[in-house]
């Protein structure tokens, strides 16, 4: 999903505001979010996950043409670690797949026809 899908899901979601002010609240979060990290403090947006900023310590590298060393400069790098509840709903097995994981062969034949025939093998 990419910023102006959720702003439309949002306004789909939400008719009595305007999709103009929808974008705004949008852009104002993540700015936020993006300051917050910037000063170097931590986002917790509880259920949803944390965003944080890690550094990473200057170090040499190579130049994958040449391999030469390079140097490459001390950086901080946004870092997000998912929430409890969004961790356990992505890996919540949906039920439509629990026939298929319970070994269930049905999924084998295609119209009738035993594994491979279907295929012309």
């Amino acid at each position: 999903m990419i910023k102006s899908e959720l702003v439309q899901r949002l306004a789909q979601a939400n008719p009595h505001l305007y999709q103009r002010d929808v974008e705004r609240i949008v852009g104002t979060i993540f700015e936020e979010i993006a300051a917050a990290l910037s000063r170097g403090d931590r986002v917790e947006l509880r259920g949803f996950g944390a965003f944080s900023v890690k550094t990473r310590p200057a170090r040499t590298g190579r130049n994958p043409r040449t391999g030469e060393p390079v140097h490459v400069e001390a950086k901080a790098v946004p870092f997000f670690k998912t929430g409890k509840e969004l961790r356990e709903r992505l890996n919540k097995v949906p039920v439509s797949d629990e026939a298929g994981a319970s070994g269930d062969t049905a999924s084998a034949d295609v119209a009738g026809e035993p594994a491979g025939v279907a295929a012309g093998e």
